[in-house]
């Protein structure tokens, strides 16, 4: 499907009365960000908004390297939760230790934020 096609279902459907104009503008906006961002994506452009780009390690709510409190805080599982997932998967031949510690030698730390 095609960004004209997808123009083309939100102009009928504005017309047969199921989107209000500002609905249309709105609809029609992401339809066009998101090729635009797909775009950009490809060319590196898009990744800067990426989630690896926006995880950071925790400085606050750390037992070992915040790895647990930065993936706690940039997603819906809580800091604990993660704790656990890594100390069960260590006994899986040690996979858990392994990602943590890669995990904590590639995520920065959260930048000090001044006051």
């Amino acid at each position: 499907m095609t960004i004209a096609d997808d123009i083309e279902r939100l102009h009928a459907l504005r017309d047969r009365g199921a989107l209000s104009d500002a609905e249309f503008a709105q609809a029609k906006a992401r339809v066009l960000g998101e090729s635009r961002d797909a775009g950009s994506a490809i060319s590196g452009g898009g990744a800067q908004n990426s989630f690896l780009h926006r995880l950071h390690r925790s400085t606050t709510d750390r037992v070992i390297g915040g790895v647990c409190g930065g993936l706690g805080a940039h997603t819906n599982v809580p800091s604990w939760a993660w704790r656990v997932i890594f100390s069960v998967a260590v006994l899986y031949f040690g996979i858990g230790l392994i990602t943590y510690l890669l995990l904590w030698l590639f995520i920065p730390a959260t930048p000090a934020q001044s006051v």
